[in-house]
């Protein structure tokens, strides 16, 4: 969404303020979505559980609640005063702690439930002190089969890893991007679809020897770089080092550490490709012209390439070459810009070759400033991309010039004495700005190629130049506008921030089957629970058989976005509720823990891909056969408040002057369980479960 309050007064700067907060906001979603679909689950098979049902609930309906808070206009855009932003902050935290408890629980109480045992396998030796062990348990909460690499932080620099079958688990170990104590653990983790499996780690003072078991996990070797000076990258491309995976072909500069290129290893196609900070400067007196605040970007003119950014740091950058990721860094000594990249190691098909994930770490800014990152690419895309403005459909941004300030803002000067002309224009240029929000993903294409970034928070991003994407990542403002002043709304925010963005480069085919799925793949990684610490194990344990928890797969185009139990309690049929509601009666009533709330969304839009982008038909009964036995099936609206038979849609006109009808999504129910999602369509039902006996 985009305003302008006054003349050159974008309101474009609220897609990245408080950075901070949009990324816990994220976070705490995500958490709250991978806790309902594990308690959905417990419930439909242990009704009875060691885990109570109302405790259970309390917890979820907090970090809800937090949840939605934070959601208000002035909240999860950054626009709120600092001790408003360390409320929805501290109730977030507090609401996500709860829900972690309910997590262990959930994981660790039900002992008669037929997981995977860990605990009880036996991966030692008969009468021999043992070595420090730990267990983590790894849940999908995607109903999706996956593989991916966690990170688990460790004080140890050697370390084995095994399944709950007590195979080898492939690894890397290396010293961590944050600190120079401790080491990143990379463990490759396959999961299906709502499916959690626990790991043990084997800590080994001593270093590992090729024929033991945890070979399996390769000890990177770190290779140092000479720091470099920004100011010193008069010659560069003169001395490349390749780092490749089985999709790309990646050149970094030496006498710069930064990204040179990038080949695209299935066409072949290089494409050249910088990455460096710029920084925005903002006026911070209105007298002087314009101002930046949490709403408004307005800066003193074009970007500067950020003297304190990467290759001028305290730690020159390291190349870790191993099998699970390489790690690319660059960091600065007084305050953070720094870039870590990981380049994943396929196995063959098991992980998404596609997928180079990037960590940036800026902050404390300097006051009135505004740092983007900038990626300068070949491809010709004529300062055009496209950004998902709302998180659900990818629009085409064209880049338009304007007379005053073209970067991120519309220039019209108005006589507010002439409200109706005021009226006209902003109708007229009330979307003519070049700076657009990204809620997941952006992109930028030529007839050969796309460049396309996921995000893990919401960004600004723009193309300033061909071949350009800017994302801004990081602002720290203060102004002395009076009303900016009142209300405490300068954004002097000194926060440290740490976004992810996941990048990628191929052809336009082969990006479109890719990037829908991994925007929700970054949003909805796998949670990893530490349910224990290092310690030796003195006694042996015989292994104990165990089956693994059965998957929920949906087809690669759908998303399983609601599997919930929201403890509602009001009749299925809408109008008896309203009913109820305007009787003043007090009608308190227990929760119901049978409804479960489901909601399917299609990921794709027509015409974007010529598979994935067809209408998906299910049979709900066979996908959520691994959770139990789906007896009743009725379809609702989005909310789930209103049946879907009762439900009146409003019929619009398209360009055609034809009025969309699309009575085939909306059948009542079918005795088969069987539904067909058509494209970018979300379908909400209440689904009951046959109860279990034993």
């Amino acid at each position: 969404m985009f305003y302008f309050a006054e003349p050159q007064q974008a309101w474009t700067g609220f897609y990245a303020s408080r950075n901070v907060l949009k990324g816990v906001a994220r976070r705490a979603s995500s958490k709250l979505h991978a806790a309902e679909t594990l308690f959905t689950r417990y419930r439909v098979s242990f009704p009875d559980g060691p885990v109570a049902k109302d405790w259970a609930l309390d917890k979820m309906r907090a970090l809800r609640w937090a949840v939605s808070e934070v959601q208000h206009h002035d909240g999860i855009t950054g626009t709120e005063s600092p001790k408003v932003s360390d409320m929805y902050l501290r109730h977030l935290t507090q609401a996500m702690m709860g829900v972690e408890e309910l997590l262990a629980a959930l994981f660790l109480l039900p002992h008669s439930l037929v997981l995977p045992s860990i605990l009880d396998s036996n991966y030692r030796g008969k009468g021999v002190h043992q070595a420090l062990e730990q267990h983590i348990i790894v849940y999908n909460p995607l109903a999706w089969n996956t593989t991916a690499i966690i990170n688990v932080t460790v004080n140890f620099s050697s370390a084995a890893v095994f399944d709950d079958d007590g195979q080898p688990v492939p690894a890397q170990i290396q010293r961590s991007a944050q600190s120079n104590s401790t080491h990143d653990l990379f463990i490759v983790v396959d999961l299906g679809g709502l499916q959690h499996r626990k790991y043990l780690i084997k800590f080994s003072e001593k270093k590992c020897s090729g024929r033991s078991k945890c070979a399996w996990t390769y000890e990177a070797k770190g290779v140092l770089f000479e720091r470099r000076n920004v100011r010193d990258w008069l010659r560069t491309g003169r001395r490349l080092l390749p780092v490749l995976n089985e999709c790309y072909k990646l050149m970094f500069d030496q006498d710069t550490n930064l990204l040179h290129s990038i080949t695209y290893l299935e066409d072949k196609r290089r494409v050249r490709m910088t990455q460096d900070f710029w920084e925005y400067h903002a006026n911070g007196e209105v007298k002087t012209g314009p101002i930046s605040d949490n709403y408004i970007f307005s800066a003193n003119g074009s970007a500067v390439r950020s003297v304190q950014g990467c290759g001028n740091g305290d730690r020159p950058r390291e190349d870790c070459d191993g099998d699970q990721a390489v790690l690319l860094q660059e960091s600065d000594q007084d305050y953070a810009y720094s870039i870590t990249t990981r380049v994943p190691e396929c196995f063959g098909s098991r992980v998404r070759c596609h997928r180079l994930e990037q960590t940036y770490t800026l902050g404390p800014l300097r006051l009135n400033t505004e740092v983007v990152l900038r990626t300068s690419s070949s491809l010709n895309n004529n300062k055009t991309l496209h950004t998902d403005d709302n998180g659900y459909q990818m629009m085409k941004r064209t880049h338009r010039k304007f007379a005053n300030n073209t970067v991120a803002r519309v220039s019209v000067w108005v006589n507010w004495t002439e409200t109706l002309k005021y009226v006209e224009q902003f109708i007229r240029n009330a979307f003519l700005q070049n700076y657009f929000p990204m809620v997941r993903a952006a992109y930028i294409e030529d007839d050969l190629s796309r460049l396309v970034l996921v995000g893990d928070r919401a960004h600004g991003v723009s193309s300033q130049s061909n071949g350009q994407l800017e994302v801004m990542l990081h602002r720290r403002l203060w102004n002395d506008l009076a009303w900016n002043l009142g209300y405490n709304l300068t954004l002097n925010d000194s926060s440290v921030v740490r976004p992810t963005l996941w990048m990628m480069l191929g052809s336009i085919s082969a990006t479109s089957k890719l990037y829908q799925r991994e925007a929700i793949e970054l949003q909805h990684r796998p949670v990893v629970m530490p349910i224990d610490q290092p310690q030796r194990s003195w006694r042996e344990k015989k292994p104990r058989a165990s089956s693994p928890v059965p998957s929920v797969v949906l087809p690669p185009n759908l998303h399983l976005l609601s599997l919930s139990i929201p403890g509602w309690n009001y009749s299925s049929r809408h109008d008896v509720h309203l009913g109820h509601v305007h009787s003043g009666m007090d009608l308190h009533s227990e929760p119901d823990y049978d409804r479960v709330l489901l909601r399917i969304m299609h990921l794709f839009e027509e015409g974007e891909d010529p598979e994935l982008s067809k209408p998906a038909t299910v049979n709900l009964k066979d996908v959520l056969r691994g959770i139990g036995e789906v007896k009743v099936l009725e379809e609702r609206s989005l909310t789930g408040t209103w049946d879907i038979s009762s439900l009146q849609r409003w019929k619009w006109k398209t360009g055609d002057n034809l009025e969309t009808n699309k009575e085939k999504c909306w059948s009542r129910r079918d005795e088969n369980f069987t539904v067909t999602i058509s494209p970018k369509e979300i379908r909400t039902f209440f689904i009951h479960f046959a109860p279990r006996n034993f």
